[in-house]
């Protein structure tokens, strides 16, 4: 038609030179064949494909980077199991499922759990500072997900295999 103008799109890999880490890029899907080796990468640039980092992580809590006022980890909870009853008292908390299902529990008191939700993948959750919260694994696969904590929760280059390591660590540092 005359005077119309036509845009074509034409999606062109860009190659982003400042991508760290071995973990996979959206540009390169031989990446995602690739397993990465976990640490923390906190206090520098990071640039990460999450949902697959969070696919790939095998241990039950992996810090991911951790900064002064942030820090992200990688979590998978086994089938049947869950996150452990917890409360951050000033601490605020981001949770996004990336695989698996899962039944979350929040409220005022450990014994008073009155705000209960299943969640999905491409489900968040968000916790508040002060309430005390779960997440069980309901589904027949590990439940694969990612926190976000402000400021940071645990310390730097943590790495916890399973939930009894992870338990155990907390006793002992009590920075729960």
């Amino acid at each position: 038609m005359k005077g119309m103008i036509s845009l074509y799109y034409i999606p062109i890999p860009t190659v982003y030179p400042y991508a760290y880490g071995a973990y996979p890029s959206i540009h390169n899907p031989a990446d995602f064949q690739r397993q990465y080796h976990p640490k923390d990468h906190g206090s520098q640039p990071f640039v990460v494909d999450i949902k697959e980092a969070a696919k790939q992580n095998r241990t039950f809590r992996t810090a991911l980077w951790t900064g002064d006022h942030l820090q992200v980890t990688l979590m998978s909870i086994d089938v049947g199991d869950d996150i452990g009853l917890e409360v951050h008292h000033d601490h605020d908390q981001f949770l996004r499922i990336e695989s698996g299902q899962g039944f979350v529990q929040m409220g005022d008191h450990a014994e008073q759990m009155d705000f209960q939700r299943r969640v999905y993948a491409d489900y968040a959750i968000m916790v508040p500072a002060g309430k005390w919260h779960n997440l069980t694994n309901t589904g027949n696969r590990p439940l694969k997900l990612y926190s976000i904590y402000a400021p940071p929760e645990h310390p730097y280059g943590t790495i916890h295999e399973t939930k009894e390591m992870a338990m155990a660590d907390e006793e002992h540092h009590q920075y729960k």
